[in-house]
């Protein structure tokens, strides 16, 4: 079975296809997006019956506001992996119908496959006696492809290379979960096996004005639902620092991909990193500022950080823990709990330092903005990057 495939969607106009990016034609820009949806469902095919129909309300919102933002490349977090044919019905009964009053959109390539979450690992990795249960899957999943992945692109896209069976052990200097006495959380046999990636790591290549992007996207586990071992908050780390590596000749030499092959990105390389890193720079859970990782490496450009007014709003309306953090509310990308965790930035486009950027944002509109009905979808809001690929 082919895990990896793309979607082609050829329309019977081509003046269809070029009203749908009108708007585009104008700047040389390609806009980058990551939008966690929050379409994991409970349910293994339960999303699947809700793109059918084309009429399910939080579907069409989502479409409406990636159809306002209009990215040319757009990664999807938490949509459940079930058939390829998913990408399809999104595609056909919901981008390409006009939805809230926003014009259509529609993209001519989508890519999609497994991911780990909600694969049984046969162990026992919460510790708690008991195998098979959801926080036994090599990423924490109820069935296969709960939380999964999606590409949507504008330009051709294939799977360059995939991660999702790199094991955390192989790491160099892996973070390992510890108890209190300084042993390891895991047992030995236990973490030898363990997957590194909770979703995937998925190096994609987008060909646009003659040349490769990588467009680089994963979705690590939030550092949360643990204990004092900070397990999750230990392989969040690590997952951000695959990346890190991965982008970085002299650092990547150790990771292997899902087909045997070793190394990471050439020196020249033009990369895009996005996804839900579920990581705060200063605010939140993480453990040893894991997004700095990428944030202050010097082959990312991460000067443009995206802000909104809803953003602001929001924190200084919910309050609760908004009014400890240290972070400036502008920048945030969730919308959280205010009484335990307040909202963060934790979703991110980080172009490598040898593009040039033209702008940034993120999908959060204040109350007196359009599309400020829409957000409430999802607890993450969509944040894009303009780059010029020259």
């Amino acid at each position: 079975m082919q895990i990896f495939r793309s979607l082609s969607i050829f329309l019977c106009s081509l003046v269809l296809l070029q009203s749908a990016f009108a708007d585009d034609e104008d700047t040389p820009a390609i806009r980058f997006a990551t939008f966690n949806i929050a379409m994991g469902l409970d349910s293994e095919g339960a999303l699947y019956e809700r793109l059918q129909s084309g009429e399910d309300e939080a579907l069409k919102k989502v479409a409406a506001i990636i159809q306002q933002v209009r990215p040319d490349v757009l990664l999807l977090n938490e949509f459940d992996w079930y058939e390829l044919d998913s990408a399809w019905l999104f595609i056909n009964n919901y981008l390409d119908k006009r939805q809230y009053g926003q014009q259509a959109i529609t993209y001519a390539h989508a890519l999609s496959g497994a991911v780990n979450t909600g694969v049984d690992s046969g162990l026992d990795l919460d510790g708690n006696g008991v195998k098979g249960e959801a926080a036994d899957a090599w990423g924490y999943g109820k069935f296969p492809g709960q939380y999964g992945m999606m590409v949507l692109s504008r330009f051709p896209v294939a799977l360059k290379r995939s991660f999702r069976q790199f094991k955390w052990a192989d790491m160099p200097a892996a973070l390992v979960p510890l108890n209190r006495d300084g042993t390891s959380w895991y047992p030995e046999p236990v973490f030898n096996q363990l997957r590194l990636s909770s979703k995937s790591h998925w190096d994609v290549t987008v060909s646009a004005n003659d040349q490769n992007l990588h467009f680089l996207v994963s979705h690590p586990t939030p550092p949360v639902f643990d204990g004092p071992e900070d397990r999750n908050g230990a392989r969040n780390y690590d997952e951000i620092r695959l990346w890190a590596d991965y982008i970085d000749p002299s650092r990547s030499g150790y990771i292997y991909d899902d087909a045997g092959a070793r190394g990471g990105l050439d020196a020249t390389a033009k990369f895009i990193i996005a996804g839900d890193l579920n990581a705060d720079p200063v605010d939140g859970d993480s453990s040893g500022n894991a997004i700095g990782q990428l944030l202050r490496h010097p082959l990312v450009d991460a000067t443009c950080v995206p802000r909104s007014k809803g953003a602001e709003q929001a924190s200084a309306l919910q309050a609760g823990k908004n009014l400890e953090q240290k972070g400036n509310p502008a920048a945030d990308t969730g919308d959280f709990n205010d009484q335990y965790t307040g909202n963060m930035r934790i979703d991110y486009v980080l172009p490598s330092a040898s593009l040039k950027i033209i702008g940034c944002g993120v999908f959060w509109p204040a109350s007196s903005e359009p599309g400020h009905d829409l957000i409430g979808v999802s607890d993450h809001r969509l944040v894009w990057l303009d780059i010029d690929p020259g």
